[in-house]
C-alpha cells in the first residue's frame, strides 16, 4: 500500500495552532469526528515539558526471526533511520513488547541529525540515558538495556502500522505534550485544529467564570444564553 510522504503540510498557522491546545482538546475533537481511537495509550515522555509535532514515519517490528534481514533483503531499521526527513516523527510499532529495546541512542542521534521532531515507540528504549540528554522529544512504553534482537526483527517502513492500539499512517500528524501523543489524521487536522482552538478559548473562559464562583452549569459546556457574555470577553480578550 504505497501512501504520500505528506499529504498535508504543517503550515506556520498550523504549527501555531497545534503548539498551542492540549493533546486532551485535539483528542475531543477527533472523538467528535468518529476518531475513538488516536491517543497512544500507555506512553509517557522523555521530557514532559516537550511538544512534539511532526509526521509520522512509520517503522514495523515483527516477532524475532533470524534469517529475516536476509529473506527481505535490507535492514527495515537502518533504512527507516537513514529515511528521515525534516520534521518526521519515527514511530515504532513494537506490539507493546517492553522487554527488549526498539531503538539506542546511536540511531535516536543519527534521526535528530538528519532533523527528526521526534521518536514514538510501544515498545522500549534502549540508552535511555543517553536518548535523553540528546534532548528530543521522545515517547515510549519502557526501557531494556537488551538489543532489539531479543524480541523483534525490522521488517518494513513507510506503511501502515498499528502502535499502542492505534493505527498510523505515514504522514498522518503526531502532537505530543506532558499527557502523551495524539495521532491525527491528515485528512482531519486543519479543521481538528482550528476548532481546537476555539474549544480551549470556550473552556479558558469557563474556566474564569467557573473560579469567581458560577455554576458549571451554562458555562461548561457554554451555553446558548451564554453565548453574548463569552463573545464580550473574547472582544476584550483579543483587543
Amino acid at each position: 500500500m504505497e501512501l504520500p510522504h505528506r499529504p498535508v503540510e504543517l503550515t506556520d498557522r498550523l504549527r501555531q495552532q497545534l503548539g498551542s491546545v492540549s493533546t486532551a482538546t485535539i483528542v475531543s475533537q477527533l472523538q467528535r469526528r468518529g476518531m475513538q481511537n488516536c491517543f497512544l495509550s500507555g506512553l509517557r515522555p522523555l521530557h514532559a515539558d516537550q511538544r512534539l509535532l511532526g509526521y509520522a514515519h512509520t517503522l514495523r517490528y515483527v516477532p524475532a526471526r533470524p534469517d529475516l534481514a536476509e529473506v527481505v533483503g535490507f535492514n527495515a531499521q537502518r533504512v527507516a533511520v537513514e529515511a528521515i526527513a525534516t520534521d518526521d516523527v519515527l514511530i515504532i510499532e513494537a506490539r507493546g513488547e517492553p522487554d527488549a529495546g526498539t531503538i539506542g541512542d546511536i540511531f535516536a542521534l543519527r534521526a535528530r541529525q538528519l532533523g527528526a521532531a521526534g521518536v514514538i515507540t510501544d515498545g522500549a528504549l534502549r540508552d535511555t540515558p543517553a536518548i535523553r540528554d540528546l534532548g528530543m522529544p521522545v515517547y515510549h512504553l519502557s526501557s531494556h538495556a537488551a538489543t532489539l534482537g531479543r524480541l523483534h526483527s525490522p521488517l518494513d517502513h513507510q506503511i501502515p502500522i498499528a502502535c499502542a492500539g492505534v493505527t498510523v499512517l505515514p504522514g498522518d500528524i503526531i502532537v505530543g505534550d506532558g499527557e502523551g501523543a495524539v495521532v491525527v489524521p491528515a485528512s482531519m487536522v486543519v479543521e481538528a485544529a482550528a476548532d481546537s482552538v476555539a474549544m480551549e478559548l470556550r473552556e479558558e473562559f469557563a474556566i474564569e467564570r467557573i473560579g469567581q464562583g458560577a455554576s458549571c452549569d451554562g458555562y461548561f459546556p457554554l451555553a446558548k444564553e451564554n453565548r453574548p457574555e463569552f463573545e464580550t470577553w473574547l472582544a476584550a480578550r483579543e483587543g
